[in-house]
């Protein structure tokens, strides 16, 4: 007689992980019960016993994301908490394209939310912020760092290589002499050996925690 295989219990964490994993198929447009339970192996009612519907599996969605982000430490300094959370953020958005846009959107935050955006405030006012300067910081930040990913997240490549031939490509099919400045962007920096697409975030990045004083 044939062994029967004990199914994995039905849990909100599991239905979270499985909704998480369909998005980062799908996008956030193919996130249905119905195809979230198809995912699981269960019936689309019965995820109604781990969570509220689609809306509060968002929020744990999102939650789970800030989970995979690591906390600033409160030393004192400030810019080197505030780089590390930026690149482990951008990891963390880049892993999962569809959060982006919903990371700030929940009416009612999770846990990991919540100690995120407070590690992060606390590391700006361990480093001599004051709490209006430290919203502010926080803000302007996240704004640059959202901002970047969205624009990468649009981007035509992914890779050097990808990068290699769109550039060429479009210098193969561009009039001689017609965008000139276009052209050396792309001929003294964008084509040479080493250029990487996420030297800009750290470029711009570095610019935005210069600029900003404690106080």
């Amino acid at each position: 007689m044939a062994q029967r295989v004990k199914r994995q219990p039905l849990s909100r964490e599991r239905v979270i992980t499985a909704a998480m994993a369909l998005a980062d198929e799908k996008g956030e447009a193919g996130l249905t019960m119905r195809a979230i339970a198809g995912r699981l192996g269960v019936e689309a009612m019965s995820l109604y016993n781990h969570v509220g519907g689609r809306d509060d599996i968002l929020n744990g969605m999102v939650d789970a994301v800030f989970g995979e982000i690591d906390l600033p430490e409160a030393t004192g300094d400030w810019k080197r908490a505030m780089r590390e959370r930026a690149t482990s953020s951008r990891a963390a958005l880049r892993r999962h394209p569809w959060a982006v846009g919903l990371m700030d959107s929940r009416s009612q935050p999770g846990p990991a939310t919540l100690r995120h955006h407070d590690a992060v405030l606390g590391a700006l006012r361990a480093g001599g912020f004051s709490v209006v300067m430290a919203a502010h910081a926080f803000s302007v930040i996240d704004s640059y760092l959202y901002g970047f990913v969205l624009q990468e997240l649009a981007l035509p490549f992914t890779n050097t290589e990808e990068l290699d031939e769109v550039a060429t490509g479009i210098q193969r099919e561009m009039p001689v002499d017609a965008y000139p400045h276009l052209m050396e962007l792309m001929t003294e920096h964008v084509l040479q050996p080493g250029y990487d697409y996420a030297g800009e975030f750290e470029f711009g990045l570095t610019l935005i925690l210069d600029a900003l004083k404690p106080g």
